[in-house]
């Protein structure tokens, strides 16, 4: 990573070695969702309107954030050269100059060098530079970093599966996992349909279910050679007894209407993966528990027992069917974390209760990882814990966090208070201790790409600090 400046510009320039030849990685950026895999979760960035892909004239136009403001930005595509670069130029935006070089340079025949440069200029001339440049400078050097990370994961994770591309259903394709995981797949060279509740202009091929209403339609999907199930009542919410009952319904009837009309194609997919929880443990203190543990006690628990056995016309259909329970999913634009970061980046965060619950979490570029895992590897079955191998205290979780932040946790949240506020919510899922270990996924030697939670938080939230590399 590098700067230089010069009377009239600026130029940043990142490059990273990586493992996989170039042309490969060429072909992933040419795919759909490459963008959005590498546009940072803590960047509000959005898509408006695209014409073309990265082909010379193509188009992009896009909202993003510049401090409370909302700002179009308009890029044409140039300087396109087969496995060897591409140029994306500002046509209109908030710099008063943007040029970004992509250049794939091998560097023997199974590695290449990643280059991203960019030739800018700040706005307002002299004062821009004064107020903006070490702002700008250390933006690009945090996007950047992480863009290369998630480039060498996903490469790396792409290249353990030598198989045709498949068609694969989504359900939940909305949802934290869904919205990273349907531009991994697309990225990666692979079909996407989404099953939705109602139609998405421009969202790509989709089909229509309603879990409620008991309808869905599969007759126009084509063929479908895996299906990933992750759509389901949030369960981050108080449990009135409305709320039990649609969290119940949109996992345990959702399911088995899937799972049905799986069974009833005239040519079947070969797997279903359908998301799951390790809710299925209950509250079990610091007693280690791996896929052979029994069911524990409260609702989640009897949910998480009930949305599994509903997949069971499936498996009888002759589809491998695997089950992923899930820990806490860590990402900043979603899920527990993001409910975290506001108090503890003002330095009002700290532990709940006596913080000696164990928290089972992975990271959701590991939670991709796993799921890519469970569709590939034709021996998977059954129950499969998707936790990261070494859990971590609640105390030990927030005083990482802090220090990620920079932050004090000196601020507990105390028992009763969890209890006022969240009632049965949260003693099943707050203050319980779950400490999971994912021994199928050990033996089957799934690597992690953050088994270690501060370089997971460091990845997550672009906050400096050394990450690994696959």
């Amino acid at each position: 990573m590098s700067f230089s400046q010069t009377e009239k510009a600026e130029t940043f320039t990142h490059r990273t070695r990586i493992r996989c030849c170039a042309s490969e990685a060429f072909h992933w950026h040419v795919r759909p969702g490459a963008f959005q895999r590498l546009t940072p979760p803590w960047e509000r960035v959005r898509v408006l309107a695209q014409r073309g892909g990265i082909e010379n004239g193509a188009e992009a136009t896009l909202e993003t954030a510049a401090g409370p403001f909302m700002l179009r930005w308009v890029a044409r595509h140039q300087d396109f050269i087969e496995g060897v670069q591409f140029r994306d130029v500002q046509v209109s935006g908030p710099f008063a100059r943007w040029e970004h070089t992509h250049r794939f340079t091998p560097d023997g025949s199974d590695a290449f060098w990643m280059e991203d440069r960019i030739d800018y200029a700040l706005p307002f001339g002299r004062l821009g530079y004064v107020l903006a440049r070490g702002t700008v400078a250390a933006k690009l050097a945090r996007i950047f970093r992480y863009r290369h990370d998630v480039l060498v994961h996903d490469l790396a994770v792409h290249q353990t599966f030598r198989g045709e591309p498949m068609n694969i259903l989504v359900s939940g394709a909305s949802g934290l996992v869904g919205s990273a995981l349907v531009p991994f797949l697309t990225a990666g060279g692979h079909t996407v349909v989404k099953l939705t509740r109602q139609s998405e202009p421009d969202a790509g091929p989709s089909a229509m279910w309603n879990p409620a209403a008991g309808q869905i339609d599969l007759s126009r999907v084509g063929r479908i050679d895996a299906v990933v199930h992750l759509a389901g009542e949030s369960v981050a919410q108080r449990w009135t007894p409305e709320a039990k009952r649609r969290i119940r319904e949109s996992r345990v009837a959702g399911t088995r209407l899937l799972a049905e009309a799986l069974a009833g194609l005239p040519q079947p997919p070969k797997t279903l993966v359908c998301a799951s929880a390790t809710g299925f443990y209950g509250d079990r203190g610091d007693e280690w528990l791996d896929e052979s543990s029994t069911q524990g006690r409260g609702f989640l628990a009897e949910v998480v027992r009930d949305w599994e056995t509903a997949a069971v016309p499936v498996a009888e259909r002759g589809i491998r069917v695997v089950h992923l329970r899930f820990g806490i999913v860590l990402a900043p634009n979603g899920g527990a974390l993001k409910k975290m970061l506001p108090a503890f980046r003002v330095g009002l965060g700290g532990r709940i209760a006596n913080g000696r619950a164990y928290w089972s979490w992975i990271a959701l570029d590991d939670v991709l990882g796993v799921i890519h895992h469970a569709l590939t590897n034709v021996s998977l079955h059954g129950v499969v814990n998707a936790v990261t191998p070494d859990s971590a205290t609640n105390e030990d979780f927030t005083r990482t966090l802090g220090r990620v932040l920079n932050r004090p946790t000196m601020f507990p949240v105390p028992r009763f208070a969890v209890e006022l506020l969240f009632g049965e919510m949260g003693r099943e899922a707050l203050l319980a201790s779950f400490r999971v270990k994912p021994v199928r996924l050990l033996e089957g030697c799934f690597k992690f790409a953050f088994p270690d939670l501060e370089p997971a938080l460091r990845h997550l939230l672009g906050r400096p600090g050394k990450v690994p590399r696959s």
